[in-house]
This record gives C-alpha cells, structure tokens and sequence, in this order.
C-alpha cells in the first residue's frame, strides 16, 4: 500500500472516530483531525462533560459498526457564506471560526492547522470562494479529502490515548480534548506496532531518564526546563567534548555569546518577523531596550565576524559555540527532552567563499558519518528543499544554485537521501540527518545548512583577491543539533546502555563485608581509579552482594568489581562486563592492569569492552 492510501485510510478513521463520538455525545464540538505518523487525532469540546480511557471501548464499538456498515463517504461543495451558515446551524463554533478566517484572508490563521482539513477553492483575490464538505451517514465534517470510497476501506485502528490541546494552540484559547488513534492498513501491522509501542515505553528516554538517575523536570522551575542531575551532566559533558573535539580538528575555534540580546538584532537577521511570537522577552528597567532570551546564536557569532575587515585570505572561518537558547514552545507540545523551551546547542557556523562551500559541507558531512558510527546511531539524510511558497528570503536564482550544490555533495558522498520539500529554513536549505526514537518517530539530529541570506542583511563583507568587496556565504551546523533532543533519541536508541566511555558510573565497586579492611581496600581502589580519571562508585551499603549486583545491573554500569578478601590477597580482580559489551568470558585480572584497559577504552572511546 502507498504512503498516501494508508493516509487516506487514516483520515477516513479520524471522521469515523468523530462520527461515533457524535451519535454518543450529540453536544459535541469539533477543531480539526488530521493523519499523523501510525495514525490520527481528532480535537473534541464535550462542554462540562469529559472523555476519558474508559469511553474508548464505546467509541470503538461505535466506530465498528459505523465500518461494517459499508457508509459511502460523500463530497459536496459550498459557497463560503454558505458553509458559514453550515457551522452556525451546527452548533460548530470552531469550524465557524475557521470558515470566518477564510472568507476573510484566505487563510485560518493558525500555525497548527493541517491544510488537509479544509476544503479550499480560491479566486483570482486569494479569497476563499468555495469549500468542501464529506458526509458519511448522519455525519457532515468541513475537509478537503480524500477518503476512502466507504466506511468498510479503512483498515485497522484502536484508541490509543487522550490528551489537551488548546485550540488551535494558544493558552489563551479554550482548552480541547485530543483522541489519538492508532491505524494500519492490515490487523498483523497494527498488532506489530502495539507490541513495539509496548515494548518503546520500557525505553522511554522519560523513564529510563528517572531510573538511570540522570534528569529530572520539577514543577517549580517549570515546564520544557529540565534539570540535569551529576549523573546526567557527565552525558552533556562527555558528547560535548566529542563533539567539540571532531570541530577543532576541522578548523572551529571557540566564542562566547551572552544569553540576552536587543530585539534588533533578530529583526535585522529576518528571524523576529517569523518566530517573535514564539520567544521569551524581557524588559530593561534602565533602557529602553527590548531584549530577547537568545533563541539562536547565528545573528551572534555573524556580529564577530563583522567586528574588523575579512580578506579572502581569512576564509573560511569557523566559530563553535556549545550554549543554551529558550523558545517559548506551546504546552501541549513538551516532550521529556525531545522539546524543551531551554534547548542547548552544539552550534558552528563557518564564512566562507562559494568557491569554498563544497569543500566545507564535505568535511562536515563526514565529521556526521564519524560522530553517529561511534555512538553506533544510524540516520537518514533528508535534503531539506524550499517549496513554492513566499516564506523564504533571498531570490529564487540563490535558492536553485544552494539546493544543486547540496544535491551534488550527498551524492559525491554516497549518502541515501530523499528530498523533503519546504523543510528548508526559511533563509537557506539543508542537509538533515534524522534519528529515529523507540516508536519510530523522526527527530531531526545533525544538520549543515546553507544560508545565502543573512550575510547579506547584516551587510557582511570580505575583500576578493582583486580587492572587490564580496558577501561570504555562512553555513549553519549542528553536530547533534539540540543536546537534549539528541540525548531524548540516544537514550532510547541505546535503551541507557551506554558505551564505557560515556557511561556516567564505569565501575561499581561492591563489597562484601563491612571490615575494615574491605573498606579500606575498596577505598584505595576508587582513589587510584580517580586518579585515572575513570569514574567509580562504591557500594559498601549492609545490604547482601546479590542485591547490590542487582542494582549495578540496574543502573546499567559497565563494570562491576566484587571485592573481598581473595581480591585483597591478590590485588586482583574478576570484572562483571555488561552483557552487551562482552567480548567473551569474565576473567581475574591485575587491579592496576584493569584500570588502564579502562582508561584506553575512554580515550579510544571503544564502544565494546577489549578485556
């Protein structure tokens, strides 16, 4: 089945779903229910009443019947001050508001409101002359289509879930009822992709991220803040000095850049026109200032390299900058770490000639394939292209010449892409590597990106070797993108078993008694580990050497050192490998013959024990 027939099957589900719940709740208000990945949702206004969990399996009987019923699902088309009319009849405020934002500008207005959801015919004024409407049974819904020739087409589905959502996502709006469902072509597929959601919520970076000690969200410091405990800090630190060491060998020197900057300088950039209303402001109480919490750091390091004249000479140039930057995200999009509102960048960006773009874009696709294979992480590229629409900046000509440029270096590469129209940024397009998280679900990751546009808006300037004033062109990259992003991702893909070299605790030392003597060996034994800057933990808790095994094997600790008295007697160990990072059999070693393979293995950053 193609991509847009299990689409179609989706969407058919999402007025299936809304029918049922109609012909149970008559009081119902509608928003919009588009296809997502592995399903649909559809947002619901029951007034006082609520759904919860519980009303799934009425519905889904509902739903069943409303399926086996064979109902023909039928297209009609109304003038708009009809269709208006339609909504007031109805009782649908909310497809009212929408039908009002057409007739008046031709568009809804909202960010969040997939296009498929309307049916839309414009005239020579852009204005909204005509929209569709599918009616299956007693049921009539404002959309653009297409669905399935009757009810009985759709597939399988179930209920997964219920969650807020503002409408059209706004806090200030009323707060709506979002019913997710699950749908597949097939009851096998759909039955695979419950076991796998089954088997992802034990891997759940939110999950694992408790358990593993390693971050923590609090109520009091606020949603989309996370909070990274010793044991998390040491993931941020050791990924960051990787991927701050792979930069350096390519050329990136670091700068700094404070977290507050004039409201100016992002109008200048072109990024407050498009994402002001979404950023955390602040006013001065001694300026007149409009200051923004730092959203991005481009408009930054571009101000550095204007502080003095460039020679071609100079170029490229390259800055790295690991900091923090704070977007006000909506509420009901937070997602553990993989959408914060305080997301921290490993950010480069480099100023060079055209002639120098190839050569540097290569260069850092390459640093990509070296990061990802040692982290054991495969990714899809996407070449993220502009589409026809007027939300870009800069002239098609520059937009052509960026995209054949970036087409022509994956190639070279040898990379698998697809082409992802209007991904691109609005000032330049890019090359996206996307992970994937437990459920499948696409993150985007790594990134290098042409940006033609900026430079020239900041009036960025560099002599030629004929002594002509040129504009250098600046490429955008991040290596893991948004860390926490990364981390959301990484911890899934890896389950929290992380390699020795970035394992937060590499070594557990476990005693067996409470004698002095255990204790002052197992003491010696952290000490000299620390002086090898490995990192170690004791456990000389009065509880039984099984449990504590246990709780090593618990927190995923690479390796775990029982200590008694033969150990004391021979200064030799038996080292517990975790099962994943086994080469074969445990065996007794030297104490200080095990903490230099240790050592190898953190600089190396090995992903396998060598013992």
């Amino acid at each position: 089945m193609t991509n847009e027939n299990i689409k179609t099957q989706r969407h058919s589900l999402a007025h299936i779903m809304a029918t049922a719940i109609k012909r149970h709740w008559p009081e119902a208000k509608f928003g919009v229910g588009p296809v997502i990945d592995n399903g649909f949702y559809y947002d619901i206004d029951l007034g006082s009443d609520k759904l919860s969990t519980d009303d799934f399996a009425t519905i889904e009987k509902e739903m069943k019947k409303i399926i086996n019923s064979n109902e023909v699902f039928e297209r009609y088309d109304l003038d708009i001050d009809s269709a208006i009319e339609w909504a007031k009849e109805s009782k649908q405020p909310y497809k009212l508001e929408l039908l009002n934002d057409l007739k008046r500008s031709g568009t809804t207005e909202a960010k969040d409101i997939d296009s498929e959801e309307l049916g839309i015919e414009s005239g020579a004024d852009s204005k909204v002359d005509k929209v569709s409407f599918y009616r299956n049974g007693d049921f009539v819904d404002l959309c653009r289509g297409p669905h399935t020739e009757n009810t009985s087409k759709v597939g399988a589905f179930k209920l997964m879930r219920i969650s807020g959502a503002y409408w059209r996502g706004k806090d200030s709006n009323p707060q709506m009822q979002r019913v997710y469902g699950a749908a597949f072509e097939s009851k096998e597929k759909l039955n695979d992709y419950l076991q796998a959601v089954e088997s992802a919520k034990k891997n759940d970076h939110r999950k694992l991220g408790h358990e593993l000690d390693l971050f923590l969200l609090s109520p009091l410091v606020g949603a989309g803040l996370p909070l990274f405990t010793p044991r998390g800090t040491v993931l941020r630190d050791e990924l960051n000095k990787y991927s701050q060491e792979i930069r350096k060998k390519i050329g990136y020197k670091n700068v700094w850049t404070p977290h507050v900057a004039k409201q100016e300088l992002y109008e200048v950039s072109g990024h407050w026109a498009k994402f002001g209303d979404e950023w955390l402001t602040i006013n001065s109480k001694e300026t007149k200032d409009k200051l923004v919490l730092k959203p991005m750091n481009c408009p930054h390091h571009q101000q550095i390299y204007a502080s003095k004249p460039r020679s071609y000479k100079d170029l490229p140039i390259k800055y790295m900058e690991t900091t923090t930057d704070y977007r006000d995200e909506k509420a009901g999009e937070l997602l553990g770490l993989a959408r914060v509102r305080s997301l921290t960048q490993d950010d480069s960006h480099t100023f060079c000639t055209p002639e120098q773009i190839e050569s540097c874009i290569t260069n850092l696709v390459e640093k990509v394939k070296e990061f990802y294979d040692t982290l054991g992480m495969d990714l899809k590229a996407r070449l993220s292209f502009r589409d026809d629409s007027d939300k870009y900046l800069g002239s098609k000509e520059l937009w052509d010449n960026a995209q054949r440029i970036l087409k022509n270096i994956v190639e070279k590469s040898g990379l698998e892409y697809y082409v992802g129209e209007g991904e691109a940024a609005f000032y330049g397009p890019k090359i996206d590597f996307i992970g994937t998280d437990a459920l499948g679900r696409e993150w985007q990751l790594a990134t290098p990106q042409l940006d033609f546009v900026q430079p020239e808006r900041f009036s960025l300037k560099y002599t030629d070797e004929n002594g002509q004033e040129k504009t250098p062109v600046m490429i955008h990259f991040a290596l893991m993108g948004s860390l926490e992003r990364f981390l959301a991702t990484y911890i899934e893909n890896s389950k929290g078993r992380f390699p020795v070299w970035l394992a937060p605790e590499q070594i557990r030392i476990i005693t067996v008694n409470q004698e002095d003597s255990t204790i002052d060996f197992a003491k010696k034994l952290e000490q000299l580990a620390i002086d090898n800057n490995i990192r170690i933990e004791v456990d000389n808790s009065n509880e039984s050497v099984g449990k504590k095994i246990r709780s090593s094997e618990m927190m995923k600790i690479p390796y775990t050192l029982v200590i008694g008295e033969k150990e004391i007697s021979s200064s030799e160990v038996t080292p517990r490998t975790r099962e994943d990072l086994k080469n074969g059999e445990d065996k007794s070693l030297k104490i200080e013959d095990f903490l230099k393979k240790v050592s190898e293995e953190t600089i190396t950053r090995s992903p396998k024990s060598t013992l």
